[in-house]
C-alpha cells in the first residue's frame, strides 16, 4: 500500500495556491510543516507531501515525458464531482490538458479530467465507473 508520494516543487508558496483548493475539493486536509505541506485525507489514507526543491537541483527542470513521474490520478466522487474541478481549474487560470475532448480525452466512458501544476506536473481527476 501506498504511504505517500512527495513531491519537489520549484516555488512551495505558488504550488500551495494550486494545491491547497485542489486538494479541498478532493477532499484532503493541509497540514504545513517547516519546509513544506502535507495533504491527508484520512489517518490510514496515503498522502501528498511538496516540498521546495534547493536551489542547486533547479537546473534540471522536470518534464513528465522525461524519466520519472508521469502523472498522478485522483478519484473523484462523480462526474459531477470532475465538472467541479475542471471549472475550478478554469476559473483559476491553470492549465487545462485535452480539454478539447472533455471529458472522454482518453476513451469512451473514461470520465476525467487533465490539468497542470505549476511546475507542469500533470495531474488527472476521474470518477467512478457509471454502468
Amino acid at each position: 500500500m501506498l504511504h505517500h508520494v512527495e513531491i519537489y516543487v520549484s516555488a512551495l508558496e505558488r504550488s500551495i495556491m494550486f494545491w491547497t483548493p485542489l486538494m479541498s475539493l478532493l477532499g484532503y486536509e493541509e497540514e504545513r510543516w517547516s519546509q513544506g505541506v502535507n495533504y491527508f485525507s484520512g489517518e490510514h489514507d496515503p498522502y501528498v507531501c511538496l516540498v521546495q526543491v534547493s536551489p542547486e537541483h533547479l537546473v534540471a527542470g522536470y518534464h513528465r515525458r522525461r524519466v520519472g513521474l508521469n502523472h498522478l490520478a485522483f478519484r473523484a466522487r462523480s462526474r459531477e464531482h470532475v465538472d467541479e474541478v475542471r471549472r475550478w481549474v478554469r476559473e483559476a487560470g491553470f492549465p487545462l490538458l485535452y480539454d478539447d475532448r472533455y471529458p472522454f480525452a482518453t476513451s469512451p466512458g473514461y470520465y476525467a479530467v487533465f490539468c497542470e501544476d505549476p511546475d507542469r506536473i500533470k495531474l488527472e481527476v476521474v470518477a467512478p465507473n457509471e454502468p
